[in-house]
């Protein structure tokens, strides 16, 4: 938020030759007044931007000479050095452009002289240059001079002829070395600039030159120069192997050539008509054109050569006001024919590119034309004519396109062919608003779906084109429709933009319409209304997005709405605070209020807040349930539009109180934003303390006395100082031992930005805080001890955060710490513990950087550093430190490979070598390898480092590729290590390369095989060692600790080489001085990188060398050595060969996806220049598409699969783009034809293909729906995207659809059917498809009908899905009438029930899509429903037992249930139509014939029975509820009871019922129901304790507990001696018994049902209370056990949801019914649930305390009753009503040891603790353990200690009997004891090699600190004043939330 300095300009200075030096000298006066004395000063400076002041005096020291009326030899001479001086210059030189600009300036007298002068340096330049590679400049000066210079155009004009023949052969020899270069992808991409170059200098010659009216004579050196560059131009635009760009200018030229060349003029536009056409006349043609342009005149005309013609057409020809007459208009509809063509052609994305921007180009041409056109144009021309409709399908097509300025040309052809048809249509004078092009293509608009981002734009250009009163006039509830679509990100730009377009129109509308006062309602009405609902009751994604988007545009817009909304939020911010889910009206009011303050709608934070919000509204959002409340008040406070505006002192205070509680995020999300404000706020104090700084300084100077209005700045500068101590001091305490990953994150973080925002002072500037200042060693201490956690972003914070603080901080650590801490750093890069590695790295580069390295390590470094000066003098230290560290390391490095040689198992246990190459790989990184100066003790080392690392990757390989390297050794206990290692390496000999697949064959045939015969290839390796670790135990080596030592060395050694070959510079040759690396040691990394990617099978070992191999090819890409160009290019036709020609011999890995080879080949095309003609990608996608097809069955699969996952990878790989687009065509046909494989290994490699393509083709899947509308495409769009899947798809669903179902009964899977209709699954009709489309998605409609016939079930329904996306929504009904009239009738003989289901099934789908339409309250869908409901009936015996299937007879029913909902939701319940149709009637009968009245004869070994289950028990449940919506009449009979179906013996039938029943009792339970219970469910409660006791199946007694639970107990209790002979006391210990015993989702439900049946007795009367007070101790001990961490989430949700129901009865009751130590443990249960890792646990946990804070007795406790807020105050309150509610109770004596032993840990043995804890570091180093990373011990500590402090201090009461807390005082002196002794056997920096050990030991300390100085208080040994924790907060500053009790916020 600081002032950038604006970036000084660099000018390069002018010079002139020796020979013009000494002219100007000899020319000069003595004076100096002259023109030569003025060129000779400006030469001898050597500042170009002082020579420009020099240069502007030139004309007015000429314009002075010219009143003499001579111009002497001295200005002459001056005039051509000055031509000289000008083309010598470079061409982006400021000067340049000076000079001539001054020089136009030039007297007339001069201009002769000046021209001659020119003129003559111009012709010297021409014929001088005879370098290839110097043509480049003269193209520049003919450039610059026909560039706004009069001299140098003139000049031009004098050498025309020359000027053309240098052009000629310049691109003559250019294009020629370009061919010669092949290759040499650096000077190739220089010489294709210079030839772009000079063909627009060839094409600006014509269009400024005014020498071409000599044109017409004919065999003249320019008319041959001209024919040379035509034929020229011709041969480019042809030429693929040229850029595009090339190609496009050549096009331009091409035309512009013809046009200068050609008469007469009026017949040009026939010309290029038949050129475009490709019908060019021979006879009638000029000579000159057949000649120059003979590839042009002939019928092969490359599309991308006709495309640019196109471009070049409408850009070079005149096409202002109709200038080329009827001939002109005719060539413009040939042109926009010949795009149109060209369009269905075009597959390549630029040329897509370049296509759409011709398009609109075109629209623009035709705008220009009709305004003044002839009649038939304006008819070709309007919105009704073809033209229009095949540019309005253009933009259908392409507003999806992937391509941002794709879309954006869309938008502009949409703008202007509403500009055209306003020109067609203005002349007839009708009215637009009810023109009935633009009414169809509105209605058309809007009646597409939200999901398409095309409609936005074309909707927006329809609101500035009609205004928006057309559009609201259509849709009232557009806005509202806009806003619901707001929460999906990817269409919040284009939703945002329209409906600022549109409130924008409507507020400038209303104004003009209506009166001042007036207009403002209605636009409220219109925008602001919606926007609040949306805000306050939208999901979290949709009220974020709002915000962030629309809610600022609409503000910009009309700020005074501001306080409109504030006030209807204020309103109703008490009645909605919102949850954890919801943001309620405070979240919105805060949103509003935030958005507004950061727009500048807010003046002033403390004044006009005031009159907006509360301070207690404020905090209650600070730490409010819901995130993003939190986050837009914390914005609230930080973000100012005024980067200067002053924080207030409340602000401060608020910002403190949000710290507290707000580290500790899980949402990397939230940290991020939490970060990013406060980092503002820090930069708001920095920049306004600078202010205050300049006011202080006024003040002193002018008014030291007046300080009466305003607080001095000296104050505010010292209260900003305190309040960023302040900060500081919380996050640094935020650091203690055991604190979490987020709050680690965000105090370091946090930090990090201070010290970023608050440098130390350089100059005069002062700085109102420095971080260093508040450093001391235990701070310093911490940070260090930050590196060694487990997550690395920690590690790299700490260490930043430590660079960016002065060197001399290294003091507080001493010599011997110093040694301390790289021994434990070179420790720590041998430990098995990955991370401990990581840790290691950023200790050694901090000792690096500090100079901080032990004088030991001297003798590594051979040469004394080099003298340099004071600013080289740090970088030559942390050189030669590095170097240092690297020899090192590096020396023990070669000792370990040296030993794991021998014994790969000790390695693996006691040390694993990536450590080590780890930290060598970190140093060199954080190197400058530009600029070292040590280069002779570089290049061994670098040498060395080579040898080591293929040493090392040697011993590991044989693990990595092997055939299955993930356990390779037995978890067994034998300890000989030569006989295990020598089995390992027997198993893992690969056995997955070319010859898998007969091998496979071969093992098929034989029972087993022995390892001894494949021992016969391995070598014996002798080792007898034990394998011992690092403390000498002898240890179990399991497979993973030795695969994590491979593959991890594996990693470490690919990223070094990488990092090697990305950092060092090259040697050209070995003997060079200039680069430390050779070409063949290049090569040597290049070939390594090779074998490991093609032989590995480890995937994280080939991920990370792929990422090392990119680095490499990236390097050779731009490598300007020939040979190490190629490299990538050869290495690529390398593995090409191997994979096509598929020898026995070969090593490559045809299982695991191919292993590496697809990165290998990814990383080779990857890397290649984007820019060029991706020659590599070409040639590789043509093989790949080759091997990949179908082939004969001689030839080997494997060449097959490797293709099909090379191509996998490469459609997946995001940067090859949209360059890999047109091969998706290709790609999809091998996949679809692979799938048909008989080989399973092709068949798998197909499927993960198509997998591939399909999120490719449409888009990654954003939603649980599998064909969510947001991941498909219309058919049309996506058939001109890819033109060739047309006519493939519909043959192959051709073939599959004939054969699907012979009449020989042979059944035929056909395996392509599945991906076919996959693919047509996902295409769909839009409403703006072309009704003449030549890809029409009608043909397929009959075949996808056909298949499903399909035998296969599956298939049936796919194609039953298929079918809907096909049929337009007006279609569907006859479509479904059709498809029923093929049904058989009941009196068939001969049927087959496949036929019928897939028939039922596209029925099925079809109608479900109909009734989700938005047509569905219409009266036309109401007609059509019926006639469907008629046909239906006429099949009905398919839903009887006249059918025997009972999979056709379920799928029957299901549509009758379809048809029944959608009808009643038209008849609104009352079921008119229905009855009509005699619906009802027919269902009865269907149902009392079925077997859910007369019994079941079948068994579960009936295909389709559990299916026609569901289906007619779901149709009898809605005939039921069709009876009891007919209350009224009694006479009317029910076909079956609810008893009835729940009394069924199959549980299918039950659950759906009691799923129907649960639902009608939870709502009436919520009151969300608008009516009661039907009469038809009064009662029930009896049946339902008959049913809970005798179910048996879990889902079905899970459902009848919920639903007990839904009812009042009042109601079914009384009735549990009669139903099941229990008394209530009896049912209870029932329910108990199973929330005890049964599995954990009953378990929860009972939980739920016995404590709300507890709650029902503690209501009622003293009896019944008494009768339940036994049982109350053993729910006690339900609930605890159902609070432990390790239960599922479901059991410690439903306790946190029994402690809030149950709070007022048991937490929170004046009169305690539980025990006190009942009580307490239900309490604990609370905070426990509060620090659960889990955010849902923590949430309904915070509901607890919530409902706790707001009884009537502790209402007062706090200031945040009735508030929502989040987990982290909560666990704060919970303790401050707990301390209160016992000082309540009377009962201190007896809680206060229960909490000190809480404080304490009591009950957790601390020894028996490190013990487990050590070992399971020890014996099971990979075993993870279940960790809580949200919960922090020490906060609950500091929490409790606080409010314990409190308690006592404020009380007067002391214990009655001091030997109660005897045991306490006991247990913490004994563990303090303990304590001494275990940190006594730590080692001297147990931080960094026993850091678990530590923090575990640190963390007990603190808390039996904690527990003595409260004992100590008890016993009056201790004053108040010595009361402060060493981790922890004081109690008196931590007091956030325990205001007085009088002062409350809600």
């Amino acid at each position: 938020m600081g002032v950038k300095k604006k970036k000084e300009t660099q000018v390069t200075s002018l010079t002139v030759c020796h020979q013009d030096l000494e002219t100007l000298k000899s020319l000069a006066d003595v004076e100096g007044k002259n023109l030569a004395s003025l060129l000779l000063h400006c030469v001898q400076l050597t500042d170009g931007v002082s020579q420009i002041r020099y240069v502007k005096q030139i004309v007015p020291l000429l314009e002075k000479a010219n009143k003499n009326g001579t111009c002497d030899p001295t200005i002459r001479s001056c005039l051509d050095i000055l031509a000289g001086i000008y083309l010598s210059l470079n061409l982006k030189n400021p000067l340049k452009k000076v000079l001539a600009s001054s020089l136009n300036g030039l007297p007339e007298f001069f201009l002769i002289e000046a021209t001659q002068s020119f003129t003559s340096r111009l012709q010297e330049e021409l014929n001088t240059s005879t370098d290839l590679y110097s043509y480049r400049r003269v193209i520049d000066n003919i450039s610059s001079c026909m560039e706004n210079f009069d001299l140098g155009r003139s000049s031009v004009n004098n050498l025309l002829e020359n000027v053309l023949h240098f052009l000629q052969k310049s691109l003559i020899e250019i294009s020629e070395e370009n061919r010669k270069l092949a290759g040499n992808h650096i000077v190739q991409t220089q010489l294709m600039n210079d030839l772009l170059v000079s063909i627009r200098v060839s094409v600006m010659l014509v269009q400024k030159v005014q020498g071409f009216q000599r044109l017409h004579l004919k065999n003249s050196p320019i008319w041959q120069s001209m024919c040379g560059l035509l034929s020229m131009f011709t041969n480019f635009l042809s030429d693929d192997g040229l850029l595009q760009t090339i190609q496009s200018t050549s096009g331009l030229a091409v035309i512009l050539f013809i046009k200068a060349m050609f008469h007469p003029p009026e017949k040009i536009p026939d010309l290029i008509s038949s050129v475009l056409l490709r019908s060019v006349d021979p006879t009638s043609a000029p000579e000159w054109l057949l000649s120059c342009c003979k590839s042009l005149c002939c019928a092969d005309v490359p599309p991308s050569a006709l495309l640019f013609l196109c471009q070049g057409t409408l850009t070079m020809l005149d096409w202002q006001e109709g200038r080329m007459g009827p001939s002109g208009e005719a060539l413009l509809l040939n042109t926009v024919h010949v795009l149109f063509t060209l369009s269905s052609q075009i597959k390549e994305s630029t040329l897509e590119m370049f296509l759409s921007r011709i398009l609109a180009s075109w629209t623009n041409s035709a705008i220009q034309v009709l305004d003044s056109s002839s009649p038939s144009l304006k008819d070709s021309l309007n919105g009704n004519a073809d033209v229009v409709r095949r540019l309005l399908d253009y933009v259908y097509t392409h507003w999806e396109h992937p391509l941002d300025a794709l879309r954006h040309q869309t938008k502009i052809i949409f703008r202007n062919i509403l500009q055209m048809h306003q020109l067609t249509v203005e002349e007839s004078g009708s009215d637009l608003s009810a023109d009935r092009f633009i009414f169809e293509l509105t209605e058309s608009l809007l009646r597409l779906e939200w999901h398409s981002k095309g409609k936005y734009t074309c909707l927006g250009c329809l609101v500035d084109f009609m205004g928006v009163d057309h559009i609201l006039a259509l849709a009232k509830t557009i806005p509202l429709q806009i806003l619901e679509v707001m929460g999906d990100q990817s269409l919040v730009p284009y939703a945002s933009d329209l409906l600022e377009t549109m409130f924008k129109n409507h507020k400038s509308r209303l104004k003009s319409q209506a009166a001042a006062s007036t207009w403002i309602d209605e636009w409220h009405k219109t925008w602001v209304s919606p926007l609040l609902r949306v805000l306050c009751e939208g999901s979290l994604d949709q009220k974020s997005y709002v915000t962030d988007y629309y809610l600022p545009k609409l503000l910009n817009c009309n700020p005074e709405s501001l306080s409109h909304m504030v006030k209807i939020l204020q309103t109703s911010a008490d009645a909605k605070t919102g949850s954890y889910d919801s943001r309620g009206a405070l979240g919105a009011l805060m949103a509003c209020l935030r958005t507004a303050r950061a727009h500048g709608h807010l003046q002033s934070a403390t004044d006009a807040w005031r009159d907006l919000v509360s301070s207690a509204r404020i905090k209650q959002g600070l730490i409010h349930q819901h995130c993003q409340v939190r986050i837009d008040t914390l914005g609230l406070l930080c973000e100012s539009n005024r980067s200067t505006e002053i924080v207030s002192t409340e602000e401060m205070r608020w910002i403190q109180f949000f710290i507290t509680y707000n580290l500790n995020s899980q949402s990397p999300g939230v940290r991020q934003q939490i970060c990013s404000l406060l980092k503002k706020l820090f930069c708001r104090i920095q920049e306004s303390s600078q202010v205050l700084y300049k006011l202080e300084q006024s003040k002193s100077k002018h008014e030291p006395g007046n300080e009466s209005t305003r607080q001095h700045p000296s104050v505010s500068l010292q209260q900003y100082k305190n309040f960023m101590s302040s900060i500081c001091n919380s996050l640094f305490e935020a650091l203690f031992p055991g604190s979490s990953y987020p709050t680690r994150f965000s105090a370091l973080t946090i930090l990090g930005s201070i010290a970023e925002v608050f440098p130390v002072p350089e100059g005069r500037v002062q700085t109102v805080y420095q971080l260093s200042h508040d450093i001391d060693a235990g701070r310093f201490q911490t940070l260090m001890e930050c590196l060694t956690g487990t997550f690395e972003e920690v590690k790299i914070l700490a260490f930043d955060l430590l660079m960016k603080l002065p060197k001399t901080f290294v003091q507080f650590q001493g010599s011997v710490k110093l040694q301390g801490l790289f021994q434990a750093a070179l420790e720590l890069s041998t430990s098995t513990k990955p991370y401990d590695c990581v840790t290691a790295s950023y200790l050694l580069n901090f000792l690096i950087w500090q100079n901080a390295l032990p004088s030991s390590l001297s003798a590594y470094l051979k040469t004394q550093r080099v003298a340099c000066g004071d600013g080289d003098k740090s970088a030559a230290v942390v050189e030669s430190n590095t170097l240092i560290v690297i020899k090192c390391l590096l020396e023990k490095l070669e000792e370990e490979v040296s030993r794991a040689e021998n014994s790969l198992l000790q390695a693996a246990a006691s040390f694993p070598m990536y450590g080590r190459v780890h930290c060598i790989t970190g140093a060199l990184r954080k190197l400058p390898l530009n600029s070292l100066q040590l280069v002779s003790e570089w290049r061994p080392v670098v040498e060395k480092l080579l040898v080591t690392s293929y040493r090392l990757s040697a011993v590991v390989s044989p693990v990595i590729q092997s055939s299955s390297p993930e356990g390779l050794i037995p978890n067994d206990t034998d300890a000989e290590s030569a006989s295990r290692l020598h089995r390992i390496l027997n198993e893992i000999q690969p056995r997955d390369t070319n010859d898998y697949f007969s091998r496979a064959k071969t093992l098929k045939e034989c029972g087993s095989f022995d390892l001894e015969d494949l021992s016969a290839s391995v070598p014996n390796i002798d080792t007898s060692a034990e394998i011992k670790g690092k403390e000498g135990k002898t240890c179990d080596v399991t497979a993973q600790m030795v695969l994590v030592c491979c593959w991890r060395s594996m990693k470490e050694v690919a990223l070094l080489l990488g990092s090697l070959c990305q950092l060092l510079p090259m040697r050209s040759v070995p003997e060079s001085l200039d680069g430390w690396l050779t070409v063949e040691q290049v090569k040597e990394i290049g070939d390594y990188f090779k074998q490991h990617l093609l032989q590995s099978r480890h995937r994280g070992a080939f991920e990370l060398a792929y990422t090392g191999f990119v680095k490499l090819t990236e390097i050779l890409n731009r490598c300007p050595n020939v040979s190490l160009q190629k490299l990538p290019e050869e290495w690529l036709l390398s593995v090409l060969e191997e994979i096509k020609c598929c020898d026995p011999s070969s090593k490559l890995c045809a299982t695991r996806r191919s292993a590496g080879i697809p990165f290998y080949i990814q990383a080779l095309l990857a890397s290649e220049p984007k820019k060029g003609k991706m020659d590599l990608l070409k040639i590789t996608m043509k093989e790949l598409i080759s091997l990949a097809g179908p082939t004969d069955g001689s030839q080997s699969t494997v060449p097959k699969v490797h293709a099909l996952n090379i191509l996998r990878a490469l459609f997946r790989d995001t940067r090859l783009g949209e360059i890999i687009i047109p091969y998706v065509a290709d790609g999809t046909k091998a996949a679809i034809l692979g799938f048909t494989s008989p080989v399973w290994a092709v068949r798998n490699s197909s499927t993960l293909l198509f997998s591939t393509l399909i999120t490719r083709i449409f888009g990654v899947k954003r939603g649980k729906d599998e064909l969510s509308k947001k991941n498909r495409m219309t058919g049309s769009e996506f058939f001109s995207r890819f033109p060739e899947l047309y006519p493939f798809l519909l043959k192959q669903l051709e073939t599959v659809a004939n054969t699907v179902d012979s009449d020989t009964g042979e059944l035929n899977r056909h395996p392509s059917m599945f991906l076919l209709l996959l693919v047509l699954g996902r295409l769909y009709p839009s409403p703006m498809d072309g009704t003449c489309s030549a890809l029409s998605m009608a043909p397929f409609i009959p075949f996808i009908m056909r298949c499903g016939h399909s035998p296969v079930y599956r298939s049936r329904e796919m194609a039953a899905r298929a079918l809907v996306p096909f049929v337009m929504m007006d279609e569907i009904p006859n479509t479904i009438q059709t498809l029923l009239a093929k049904l058989p009738d009941c009196t068939d003989q001969c049927f087959r029930q496949n036929h019928i289901h897939g028939t039922l099934l596209q029925v099925f789908h079809l109608l479900q899509a109909f009734s989700d339409s938005k047509y569905r309250m219409n009266t036309y869908f109401q007609q059509e429903l019926a006639d469907v409901a008629v046909c239906t009936k006429a099949k009905l015996w398919l839903a009887k037992r006249q059918n025997p299937c009972l999979v056709t007879r379920a799928v029957y029913i299901d549509i009758l249930f379809l048809l029944t909902c959608c009808l009643d939701k038209l008849s609104k319940g009352n079921q008119p139509v229905l009855e009509h149709l005699g619906f009802w009637e027919e269902i009865r009968r269907i149902i009392s014939g079925s077997e859910l009245i007369t019994g079941f004869p079948y068994t579960y070994t009936v295909p389709g029975l559990p299916q026609y289950l569901q289906s007619l028990t779901k149709l009898a449940i809605a005939a039921v509820w069709a009876v009891a919506a007919q209350a009224g009449e009694q006479n009317r009979d029910v076909p079956i009871s609810f008893s009835q179906l729940l009394e069924s013996s199959f549980p299918e039938v039950r659950l759906l019922t009691l799923e129907a029943l649960l639902e009608r009792f939870s709502t009436a339970a919520s009151a969300l129901g608008e009516k009661g219970l039907p009469p038809l469910l009064w009662n029930m409660g009896g049946t339902f304790l008959t049913l809970v006791l005798k179910e048996n199946h879990p889902e079905c007694l899970c459902k009848i507990l919920k639903i007990l639970h839904c009812l009042d107990p009042s109601e079914w209790l009384p009735q549990t001696e009669h139903r099941v002979h229990l008394s209530p006391k009896e049912f209870l210990i029932w329910t108990m018994d199973i929330a005890s015993h049964e599995r954990s989702e009953i378990q929860s439900e009972a939980l739920r049902l016995t404590s709300k049946v507890i709650a029902h007795h503690m209501q009622t009367c003293d009896e019944t209370r008494d009768l339940v007070a036994p049982n109350l101790q053993q729910w006690v001990q339900l609930v605890v056990s159902s609070c432990g961490d390790h239960l599922p989430t479901e059991s410690r949700l439903a306790a946190a949801e029994v402690l809030a129901s149950t709070a007022p009865f048991f937490l929170t009751n004046p009169q305690p019914i539980l025990g006190l130590q009942d009580t307490l443990a239900l309490w604990k249960c609370v905070l426990t649930l509060l620090q659960s890792e889990e955010q849902v646990i923590r949430e309904a946990a915070t509901g607890t305390v919530m409902t706790a804070m707001s009884q009537e007795n502790t209402r007062r406790s706090t200031e945040f009753a009735f508030c929502q807020v989040d987990a982290s105050s909560a666990l704060d309150l919970a303790l401050a009503v707990l301390c209160d509610l016992l000082q309540q109770w009377d009962q201190l004596t007896s809680g206060l040891p229960v909490l000190l032993g809480w404080l304490l840990g009591e009950g957790e043995d601390l020894m028996a603790c490190e013990e487990s804890a050590h070992q399971v570091e020890e014996d099971y180093p990979f075993e993870k353990t279940e960790i809580n990373f949200w919960a922090e011990t020490l906060i609950f500590v500091k929490y409790l200690y606080k409010h314990l402090f409190r308690l006592l201090s404020e009380s007067s009461w002391r214990p009655v009997s001091p030997e109660m807390l005897h045991h306490l005082q006991r247990t913490a002196s004994e563990q303090c004891h303990l304590l001494s002794q275990l940190f006594r056997v730590l080692p001297p920096t147990a931080e960094f090699l026993k850091t678990a050990e530590l923090t575990r030991l640190r963390i007990w300390e603190e808390r039996t600190l904690a527990c003595l100085r409260l004992l100590a208080l008890l016993e009056g040994k201790e004053g108040e004043d010595t009361l402060v924790l060493r981790a922890l907060d004081s109690p008196a500053a931590a007091n956030q939330l325990t205001l007085p009790r009088t002062e409350t916020a809600c």
